[in-house]
């Protein structure tokens, strides 16, 4: 069974919602998956992205596939995180 972990299409028209699932390689786009990892909104102004780390994580070491649409979009979460998470230096 190959596994692949990619987004998954909702939303109405013009108004695209994403969500990151696990699904076999096998299954169409939209259809069944195994399980929901986060989810993606690029349309708001601050656009949202998230993403279970623990799960994805979890899966990728079972030998999950990451499209490459999804692979960037964690590592723009990393990114922000890392961003976040560091100390602001202010200048005098």
């Amino acid at each position: 069974m190959a596994v692949k972990i990619r987004l998954k299409r909702f939303g109405t028209k013009n108004r695209d919602q994403w969500r990151i699932v696990v699904a076999e390689a096998k299954m169409p786009r939209d259809g069944r998956f195994i399980e929901e990892i986060g989810h993606y909104d690029p349309l708001p102004a601050n656009e949202v992205i998230v993403v279970k780390s623990d799960r994805f994580k979890y899966w990728v070491e079972k030998g999950a596939q990451v499209s490459p649409s999804v692979k960037s979009l964690v590592k723009r979460v990393e990114k922000k995180a890392k961003k976040a998470a560091a100390p602001e230096k202010k200048k005098k």
